[in-house]
């Protein structure tokens, strides 16, 4: 990874709202660990059903209020009548929030468990996509994307039908789903283009913290695990400092190859932890640019 790349890479960050008071502590050190490597936005998800609601409003809005950071914030329509849907819509909007990570969401049995629309809801993402643009066009809509095509489609014909009507319905962006293997991103790259989409496809870079939970994770997200990439891990349970060294390799050494072969924005699930995020943008020749705290 010594070659100099054609570009310093665009990247944003994925974070999760805290459940304690240690869990906030440990985000907001995150954040300002990360803030002034100058993301292009930082992602706050969004429980099923609305579950984490108020914690992620209440994370979006001390983003805004105590940083710098462009905040985007997820929604889905997991188990909500449209009315509500909307109305989270609007207090983002009133506090400031011009971006939105627009899901269907998991269910609320779970991954792997079976999607039902609430009665009175949104069908799909790309129904939510058309209700966020029609009441306010000026929200950048930002869906997700499935290298691997989304493990409840039938093929990626209807995998890439449901991208299509993400961006007809005004999405500007896709984030993928995580994976390890580059060669899965540039085919479904390659789908993609053929079918006529042009909306960036952000390739999502999991930096493997736990193999074990990160194996299993990406078992009921339909997700691949590479054999090269479990042996790189064997051995390691009870070994975190070896571990953490391992992984930030993998993943430099992925974003690196990726970009290398043209790709220029990268974003990162954190898991509210700066590390490892942090060591690989470095080995990708970021560097902190100012403080992303505002003063006082």
């Amino acid at each position: 990874m010594t070659d100099l790349l054609p570009q310093l890479p665009a990247i944003s960050f994925e974070f999760f709202p805290p459940k304690s008071e240690e869990m906030e502590r440990n985000l907001w050190q995150a954040i300002s660990r990360l803030a002034p490597l100058a993301p292009r936005f930082v992602s706050v998800t969004y429980g099923a059903g609305g579950s984490t609601r108020e914690r992620t409003h209440s994370t979006i809005a001390r983003i805004l209020n105590e940083t710098s950071l462009t905040p985007a914030a997820h929604l889905t329509c997991v188990d909500a009548p449209c009315a509500d849907v909307d109305d989270v819509v609007e207090r983002y909007y009133e506090i400031g929030v011009r971006h939105i990570v627009a899901l269907r969401g998991d269910p609320s049995s779970g991954l792997g468990g079976a999607y039902c629309p609430h009665p009175q809801g949104y069908r799909s993402s790309a129904d939510l996509v058309a209700s966020i643009k029609r009441r306010h066009p000026d929200i950048d809509v930002t869906v997700s994307a499935y290298p691997e095509k989304h493990p409840e489609s039938s093929g990626f014909d209807a995998d890439l039908d449901m991208l299509q009507a993400k961006v007809d319905a005004g999405a500007t962006r896709a984030i993928t789903q995580f994976f390890f293997d580059n060669d899965l991103y540039f085919r479904y790259l390659d789908r993609v283009r053929a079918r006529g989409i042009n909306i960036p496809i952000v390739p999502g870079i999991l930096p493997v913290q736990n193999f074990k939970q990160a194996s299993s994770f990406a078992t009921r997200a339909g997700a691949s695990v590479p054999d090269w990439l479990a042996k790189q891990f064997e051995g390691l349970d009870d070994d975190p400092d070896t571990r953490k060294l391992v992984a930030a390799t993998v993943a430099a050494g992925q974003v690196h190859k990726l970009a290398k072969h043209g790709v220029d924005t990268f974003h990162f699930y954190t898991m509210n932890r700066a590390d490892l995020v942090f060591a690989i943008s470095h080995l990708l020749g970021l560097r902190p640019q100012a403080a992303a705290q505002k003063a006082a």
